[in-house]
């Protein structure tokens, strides 16, 4: 029976059948006999995430951009379809054709976040392709990875083929180029992958082998096939305002996450936030010209029919022109009542003058990140803002009008002692004490306290994570402290699921065998509540005699080579190193002064 019949009888069964259905406006659908290279972007949660992300917009239309070749989309489906989808042996499946994923010639995961590894194990195994690459040969499809995970893939890397380190803009098209002219040629896998490394950006995980110690302490990764260099550089695109950006992305079906255009200002991060992947790997910074902003504005608007448009990058405020940006923007698309909005703001008054400007009167809540609650801790982490700074953001947006703030926070950064966290609520409340006396006025805060994770080629990686009983001893004091809070609303992140993705951004390969019984274990979806189980993980741990605090919880030695150290971020280790010293000194300046 044509997989069409079988989605016929199952989708009325599951709880949102339109995940499965495809034919979006915008969505492309070629002719597979039509084309020479077929490829399917995966994205290993459910098709409302990952319609909201904008590498998929991005690389979606810049391949199907080239006659010769196609891109299709797939998403982890939800527990209900999955179900019936193996109880009826039907094989995962792209949505623009419906053909299965084995069907493809590529495979491309974008690895978002740790907690997503058993979707992409399950995806493939949905999809009856092998788990490990060395177990496909010929006629499956290559499984590439990319996205901030990709710049420490070494969990996953038995099961993939290739990741591209870095930017996908122009790496992406020339890996599918290189690839067709040699099978055009009938090369075999090992020829292909042989020819890939030499891509700049291009990591082949088959090519090394890890080296450990009698007693298991890992010495580093050694090249040992003569295709493979020392190191791999990460893609960078160099011109991105002459680069592609979606200018009619796939209009979602259902609802996404953010359901709303996007139009990227700028990538790379100025910032020196010692705890932040994202600012070293999206390095350098390079941005957007206010014309070709408002053509994408205009085209995205014209396309899509959306009334509302995100000004993404990590720290919008400081693209240049910002505030002239959204007067003409406000100005050119007034009479169709178009919103602007940033993602979030840095603390300063500008920031909250550009706020008046994207919020055109309606107010809702301002987002900030003081991310730690004293000097000395924000000093630290490299935070380059104080407590002033903070009261007189929020004292200007309160007196522009608004009465609602989210405030992130995190625990568990490295120096951290139990004032500092009790300090968080006694900024909130010395803020509002202080709002209401010089406004008159209360303001409701919602605040986050995530928990520190150490990350891969940051000035942190070196640090231990918090240990999950004190982890959650210090939940207690925040909770402590906030009881009988009027206008506080307190949330925080699972110290569970925060230590296993602490255990994955800084693990090895010796955990891809722990992620294969994970799989098969019934894992999926770690990052959401409803489906984590910390226990079955920690089971899993024990049973294939891995101890997860060896990732998580111990201090790596300054001059023990890491996992991820033949991947180059384009920040050096010295560098890393010497900003990680920093923050001690910081720490120890202050301490002195006090």
């Amino acid at each position: 029976m044509p997989l069409e019949k079988h989605l016929e009888k199952l989708l009325p069964l599951v709880q949102k059948p339109a995940r499965y259905l495809g034919g979006e406006w915008n969505a492309v659908k070629k002719d597979h006999n039509a084309v020479e290279v077929r490829m399917a972007f995966a994205f290993p949660d459910i098709y409302e995430v990952g319609m909201s992300n904008l590498g998929l917009k991005i690389i979606y239309e810049i391949i199907n951009g080239f006659p010769e070749m196609l891109l299709e989309r797939v998403f982890a489906p939800a527990a209900d379809m999955e179900k019936l989808m193996r109880e009826h042996s039907l094989p995962l499946f792209a949505l623009e054709s419906l053909r299965p994923l084995r069907e493809f010639d590529f495979v491309g995961f974008t690895l978002q976040y740790e907690l997503s590894y058993s979707n992409v194990l399950n995806m493939l195994d949905l999809a009856g392709i092998p788990l490990y690459s060395e177990e496909r040969g010929a006629g499956v499809p290559l499984i590439i990875g990319g996205g901030p995970c990709a710049f420490n893939p070494e969990p996953l890397a038995p099961f993939f083929d290739l990741f591209l380190i870095g930017d996908g803009e122009e790496g992406l098209p020339e890996i599918l180029q290189h690839w067709l002219a040699l099978s055009r040629k009938g090369a075999s896998k090992e020829e292909v992958l042989a020819s890939l490394a030499a891509i700049e950006g291009v990591y082949v995980p088959g090519f090394y082998r890890p080296r450990y110690s009698p007693g298991g302490s890992f010495l580093g990764m050694e090249p040992y096939h003569p295709a493979a260099p020392g190191s791999i550089r990460k893609r960078v695109l160099r011109d991105l305002d002459r680069s592609c950006h979606p200018l009619a992305p796939v209009v979602p079906h259902v609802a996404a996450v953010h359901d709303r255009g996007v139009i990227e200002l700028f990538r790379g991060c100025s910032h020196g936030c010692r705890f932040c992947q994202a600012g070293k790997i999206y390095r350098p910074v390079r941005q957007r010209s206010p014309e070709t902003l408002q053509k994408i504005a205009r085209e995205i608007l014209r396309n899509t029919g959306y009334d509302e448009l995100s000004l993404s990058s990590l720290s919008s405020c400081d693209y240049p022109g910002i505030a002239q940006l959204l007067e003409e923007l406000n100005r050119e698309h007034q009479a169709d009542k178009v919103r602007f909005t940033l993602p979030s703001l840095r603390l300063d008054s500008f920031s909250v003058g550009v706020a008046e400007q994207f919020h055109q009167g309606r107010r809702g809540s301002l987002t900030f990140a003081p991310e730690a609650a004293t000097e000395r801790l924000r000093r630290v982490i490299g935070k380059d803002i104080s407590e002033d700074d903070l009261f007189t953001a929020i004292g200007a947006a309160v007196a522009a009008g608004w009465s609602a703030f989210k405030l992130y926070f995190m625990i568990g950064l490295p120096t951290e002692t139990e004032d500092d966290v009790t300090a968080i609520i006694s900024l909130c409340r010395e803020l509002r004490r202080r709002i209401r006396s010089d406004q008159g006025r209360w303001i409701n805060l919602t605040v986050s306290a995530a928990t520190f994770v150490p990350k891969a080629h940051t000035p942190f990686q070196w640090e231990p994570q918090l240990p999950m009983e004190e982890v959650e001893h210090r939940q207690g004091l925040l909770r402590q402290a906030a009881r009988r809070q009027k206008g506080l609303k307190l949330s925080w992140s699972d110290p569970g699921s925060s230590f296993l993705e602490a255990v994955f951004a800084r693990g090895d390969r010796r955990l891809a065998p722990l992620l294969e019984r994970a799989q098969q274990g019934g894992c999926r979806f770690d990052g959401w509540s409803e489906h984590f189980s910390l226990q079955r993980w920690l089971d899993l741990f024990a049973a294939m005699k891995i101890d997860p605090g060896e990732y998580a919880y111990r201090r790596f030695d300054e001059i023990e080579p890491l996992p991820w150290d033949h991947l180059k971020s384009g920040v050096s280790k010295k560098s890393l190193l010497w900003e990680y010293h920093r923050s001690q000194e910081d720490n120890h300046s202050l301490e002195v002064q006090r």
